[in-house]
């Protein structure tokens, strides 16, 4: 298996998820590892638009032909937008987990909350880990 595709400047999480910050907005979705050991994504249960999240607190889910995950919020704070084109596209956490199959912005709380993330560097690490 190729090894999965990981964005330098982005924090992740041991449960697999992705985490972007810009102006304060935290863009989240689910790791390349995470959509390839799911499988074929079917559905992608979006959050509620202005609900409070804490940081790992479960707050969405995904379905796949193989299994249904919990996806698990990176950051606290609250969800300012969502994908809603998943709605009608779930697929695009396949074709482009890091881009166009995005999951839900949330402004963010605390920023320090970063530090119980880990780097692009850490998260190779934390992969390869798994394998062994």
């Amino acid at each position: 298996m190729a090894a999965p595709e990981i964005v330098d400047h982005f924090w992740y999480t041991k449960e697999h998820e992705w985490l972007s910050i810009e102006d304060n907005v935290g863009t989240m979705g689910i790791t390349d590892y995470a959509q390839n050991a799911l499988g074929d994504v079917t559905y992608v249960e979006l959050p509620v638009e202005g609900a409070e999240v804490e940081q790992f607190e479960q707050f969405v889910s995904v379905e796949s032909v193989k299994a249904a995950s919990d996806i698990f919020s990176p950051i606290a704070g609250r969800v300012v937008d969502i994908n809603r084109d998943l709605e009608d596209n779930p697929a695009l956490v396949n074709k482009d987990c890091y881009g166009k199959g995005w999951i839900a912005k949330i402004e963010v709380r605390d920023t320090d909350e970063t530090s119980n993330l880990m780097s692009a560097d850490e998260y190779r690490n934390y992969l390869e880990s798994l394998e062994h």
